[in-house]
């Protein structure tokens, strides 16, 4: 089969048919409300690729008359042999019936070809009228596969379990709001398994969002490492002219370019948090986060965003060797090496020393008026001289992206980034390290990066998101 494989999710009304459409497609646009009858039209989701369809999701009304339905269908059939030619002619008969435009529109995409997604809710007991549903399904002749996607408290799956396997060659549990990224490929390699036309095309579905999944964390970290060298290199100016300079007093324009840099700031993690939501295809996510804040106009961060983001003095020093240590390297090789390594030892006790000390200090950039040039005068707010800064940045986007990666689609709850705590960062290696150190030290200093520190620097944040997500998935 050259066509890409076409599954119509189906079921009965409000069981989550439209939740298991919109994680399976990675489309969050789908409509999903508690009232039933939300879908009354079959609507196609296909889910591309880089340009290629891999597959497509059709989002289907539910079943509002399966036992009329299927008497009809038994009083029209003669034998096994004529099923699907009975469905078809059911179909027909029907279009434009006000009493089956539900069952005319589930049934019409089965009759063209699509696979069978089968969708109950396991908190609900089963009822004969379920299996008037799967016998109509089965009279199809379509492969199928049924989903328990438990929405209330209460837990029938095991009864669900036993008689959707009298019907279903593959029965799963999957919650549609939860259910991993894993669960979403096991499904398309269930359906290889049932029709063997799709098997090669699901093969190449599963392996094309698996390297999707991993590119997308690697340009997640390019966002980030962007984000983070413009807000440590962030500088507040404002030009004056020396009428101007002699009637705003320095209070009052270091308050005005102040708060300038604070809203650039929030501007541009708020910009960062968008991105990343984007590249997961989540368009319309709505985010709760306590926005970037300074406990006084003297200091960095409150006590609690210290807490929850800031790294340790110890992390500071080990990372602050490393940033010396470079740093100190050319000393050696101007001298031909005759320091015998002296200078990366000084060079890393400097560094370190100076990161252990600067880590109890969480002070702003300094009010800057430049030399009169012109007639004109320059005052400069930033960048920012605490390294501590970067690292809370990179607390809080780890954060929101370990959120992104692991939310599905059919998620329409709050997004609600609460502190974690920022332990996870030491378990990442000495040299990654040392490279945002370093990095993070030329932002702060203006100095310009060239392309392989650029590069190892995204690759060090990369390394961020997958430390931060073991970290978060093995935690007790």
């Amino acid at each position: 089969m050259n066509t890409a494989p076409v599954f119509a999710v189906v079921g009965h009304p409000n069981k989550g048919k439209s939740s298991v459409v919109a994680t399976l497609s990675q489309n969050d646009a789908i409509a999903i409300a508690l009232e039933p009858g939300t879908t009354r039209k079959r609507q196609s989701y296909p889910l591309s690729v880089d340009g290629k369809t891999l597959y497509t999701l059709v989002d289907t009304p539910g079943f509002q008359r399966p036992r009329r339905v299927l008497e009809w269908l038994e009083a029209h059939s003669v034998s096994a042999s004529d099923h699907n030619d009975t469905v078809r002619a059911f179909v027909q008969q029907h279009q434009g019936d006000g009493r089956f435009t539900d069952e005319c529109e589930l049934l019409a995409p089965l009759l063209d070809g699509a696979g069978i997604i089968y969708v109950v809710d396991g908190s609900v007991p089963y009822s004969a009228e379920h299996e008037a549903e799967m016998t109509i399904l089965r009279w199809t002749g379509q492969p199928s596969l049924a989903l328990i996607n438990s929405i209330g408290p209460d837990d029938h799956s095991e009864t669900w379990q036993a008689a959707l396997g009298q019907f279903f060659q593959v029965v799963r549990k999957f919650d549609a709001v939860r259910a991993p990224f894993e669960q979403h490929l096991s499904l398309l390699r269930a359906f290889g398994q049932l029709e063997p036309d799709w098997e090669q095309a699901l093969d190449q579905a599963t392996h094309f969002l698996s390297e999707q999944r991993k590119q997308r964390r690697a340009l997640a970290a390019g966002m980030i490492a962007k984000a983070l060298k413009d807000m440590m290199s962030f500088q507040a100016k404002r030009t004056l002219t020396l009428e101007q300079v002699s009637g705003t007093s320095d209070h009052i324009l270091a308050d005005e370019l102040r708060q300038r840099w604070y809203q650039y700031q929030r501007q541009r993690e708020q910009a960062l948090r968008v991105e990343v939501e984007h590249l997961y295809q989540h368009q319309h996510i709505r985010r709760q986060e306590a926005e970037l804040e300074w406990h006084s106009d003297h200091d960095l961060f409150s006590e609690d965003t210290r807490k929850h983001w800031a790294v340790s003095k110890r992390y500071l020093a080990t990372a602050g060797f490393g940033a010396g240590a470079v740093s100190g390297a050319g000393l050696d090789a101007l001298t031909l090496g005759s320091s015998l390594g002296a200078g990366a030892l000084v060079g890393g006790l400097i560094g370190a020393a100076g990161s252990y000390l600067y880590g109890d200090r969480f002070t702003l950039p300094a009010l800057n008026i430049g030399l009169v040039r012109d007639g004109l005068k320059t005052a400069t707010f930033g960048p920012v001289q605490d390294s501590q800064f970067g690292y809370v940045v990179l607390g809080r986007a780890v954060d929101h992206w370990w959120h992104i990666n692991h939310r599905n689609h059919a998620g329409r709850g709050l997004l609600d980034l609460e502190p974690a705590d920022h332990h996870w960062l030491e378990r990442l290696d000495k040299k990654s390290r040392q490279t945002i150190q370093r990095t993070l030290d030329k932002c702060r200093k203006q100095q310009p990066l060239d392309a392989s520190q650029t590069h190892k620097f995204n690759d060090a944040i990369e390394l961020c998101l997958s430390v931060y997500d073991d970290w978060r998935l093995n935690r007790t």
